[in-house]
């Protein structure tokens, strides 16, 4: 009979070879799984962008301002105080006040005592004095004077409640799901009062392409206003040449957030921090954001809005050729050095032979842009022309070609 311990080193090794076999599986396959498995680890950490341990904060992304993709994204719809963030609203409103002719930069608004007793960052505006929209703005925008904004809401819509209204109905319309303002100021009040780094992008997308003038203002350095002379609070504008906006903001609840737009050659992006733990590192999270972008990213203007993409032939028409292209701009941020592997793929959706007549904006199938298995863009294509029904003889000199073509006689 065999002893026991003869069968202890064989298993012995077949439980080596078990034990190493899986073990290499698991470390082949533990880059796909730790997603899943910690779920702490954020997807910006996913993306390669990991920030330095100076510069955390609760919630921040990174996006190009043109094509709209994210490079970025660390809790980017969880709900956060906006501090004077909420300012950019302000702003944006103002605005659109300017624009639709209710109000103008020469207004003279009267300060009232609910805009004088304004606390924290103010403009320093005197109780019952006269100062123009324009200065209010410089103020706001650059001083982040919580006096201004009370007394520029005060003007555009009687009182800050009903201006409040105007924010979240604005809100709303830009696509701001996730946002609730109570004041415009960015003060701790008893209202509900949220929003989103995401909707922060969006609200900052829609001040630069709205109001370039308005959204030109927060590049400004300082301002001077009442014999005081304050400095801009975004410290980037003061240390990146690149950096022209755009707002900053602090309270307790909402911690240290700020928003950022650079440009370097034809690329701009948009940064968004909220919560921070200080001023330092909302400023150094902003710029390793844009620095990140800039170095790993490039964006490409593709195709513009009515370029002829290809042409359609077209039979009974007196036009034998009709364009098509696209009603929009295609724009793509892709990894740098990667333009030579996007793939543009073309699909007409026409039944051949197309038969004239055609009308001009007469959808006829689409264009994708690919780079591997990513479908960056992917948008409809249009006739860019009209083909007007072809004369008499020209229509049966047609028919008799395509009857040849169906014989294969031609």
């Amino acid at each position: 009979m065999p002893r026991r311990d003869q069968f202890a080193v064989p298993l012995y090794r077949a439980a080596r070879v078990a034990f190493a076999t899986a073990l290499f599986l698991f470390l082949s396959l533990l880059p796909g799984l730790l997603p899943g498995l910690l779920p702490g680890l954020s997807a910006a950490q996913a993306q390669g962008f990991v920030p330095s341990s100076s510069a955390a904060a609760a919630a921040y992304l990174l996006m190009d301002a043109d094509s709209g993709r994210l490079l970025v994204a660390q809790d980017i719809d969880a709900p956060r105080e906006p501090a004077s963030l909420t300012k950019m609203m302000t702003v944006y409103v103002a605005g659109q006040k300017l624009l639709q002719g209710a109000i103008f930069m020469t207004d003279e608004v009267r300060v009232s005592q609910n805009a004088w007793r304004m606390t924290g960052s103010r403009m320093f505006l005197d109780l019952n004095s006269t100062v123009s929209v324009a200065a209010l703005l410089h103020g706001i925008i650059v001083q982040s004077g919580n006096d201004a904004s009370v007394a520029l809401a005060e003007h555009v819509a009687g009182t800050e409640a009903e201006f409040v209204e105007l924010m979240n109905r604005t809100a709303r319309e830009l696509g701001m799901t996730r946002t609730t303002f109570a004041n415009a100021t960015g003060l701790p009040a008893r209202a509900a009062v949220q929003t989103t780094a995401r909707d922060m992008a969006t609200l900052s997308l829609a001040l630069m392409h709205d109001h370039p003038y308005l959204y030109s203002l927060h590049s400004i350095r300082h301002f001077e206003y009442n014999n005081i002379n304050q400095t801009n609070r975004n410290r980037l504008l003061h240390h990146d040449p690149t950096v022209d906006g755009i707002k900053t903001g602090y309270t307790r609840a909402a911690g240290y957030c700020q928003t950022t737009s650079a440009m370097r050659g034809e690329m701009r992006l948009i940064a968004v921090v909220l919560g921070a733990g200080s001023t330092a590192a909302r400023t150094r999270l902003n710029q390793e954001l844009l620095d990140y972008g800039f170095s790993h990213y490039e964006t490409h203007r593709l195709h513009t809005r009515g370029e002829p993409l290809g042409a359609i032939r077209v039979w009974k028409a007196r036009q034998s050729e009709l364009p098509y292209g696209l009603d929009t701009d295609i724009v793509v941020t892709i990894p740098r050095g990667r333009l030579p592997d996007l793939d543009r793929r073309v699909s007409l959706s026409l039944t051949e032979p197309v038969l004239g007549p055609m009308l001009r904006g007469q959808k006829v199938g689409e264009l994708q842009i690919v780079l591997g298995d990513q479908i960056l863009a992917r948008e409809d294509l249009f006739t860019l022309a009209e083909a007007a029904p072809a004369g008499f003889f020209s229509q049966v000199v047609d028919s008799v070609r395509l009857l040849l073509l169906r014989t294969n006689l031609l």
